[in-house]
């Protein structure tokens, strides 16, 4: 039997736990973990809608997206904007995945994402970037923290690759 993560915050290493189940508000619908099971999946937390780092990492994964697809893999952003602002981010990005609306904090928390940041001088609580894959067993595979925007899709994707 597989061992489940636990949240709040997970382990010191996930890696290698399986996924909890999880139902939440996304672009195009409810998204719901188990929904997914038998392909390779991409979560990646990011902390805003129509920034820039957060734009250029869209358009990666966007321009990356059906090297994805070949490799069976979905990709699927997550924030803590409401859906109103992901759809219109996806619209003006035309993006090809969903976006996970997080106002709750929920898979913030179970990814344990949220970090104090400083924000014009001052402590916010905010999204730190960071990148999960996980298995088509539900598994979590790997793990990409407090990672740069550029580049990040294509690292991701040579990770989906090797799977």
């Amino acid at each position: 039997m597989t061992e489940t993560f636990k949240s709040n915050p997970p382990a010191p290493s996930a890696v290698g736990l399986r996924v909890p189940d999880f139902t939440v508000p996304a672009t195009g619908g409810e998204f719901t973990l188990s929904a997914f099971q038998g392909k390779p999946l991409v979560l990646y937390f990011y902390p805003k809608d129509n920034t820039p780092g957060c734009t250029t990492q869209a358009q990666q994964f966007r321009d990356l997206h059906d090297e994805f697809v070949k490799a069976g893999c979905v990709v699927v952003g997550v924030s803590r904007d409401a859906l109103k602002s992901h759809e219109s981010f996806k619209a003006k990005l035309g993006l090809p995945f969903e976006l996970i609306s997080d106002i709750e904090g929920v898979l913030c928390r179970m990814f344990d994402v949220v970090k104090n940041k400083m924000l014009y001088g001052k402590k916010v609580l905010g999204i730190e970037r960071s990148t999960f894959l996980i298995d088509a067993n539900g598994c979590l595979r790997q793990e990409w923290r407090a990672t740069k925007a550029d580049g990040n899709a294509a690292t991701v994707l040579e990770a989906v690759r090797k799977l």
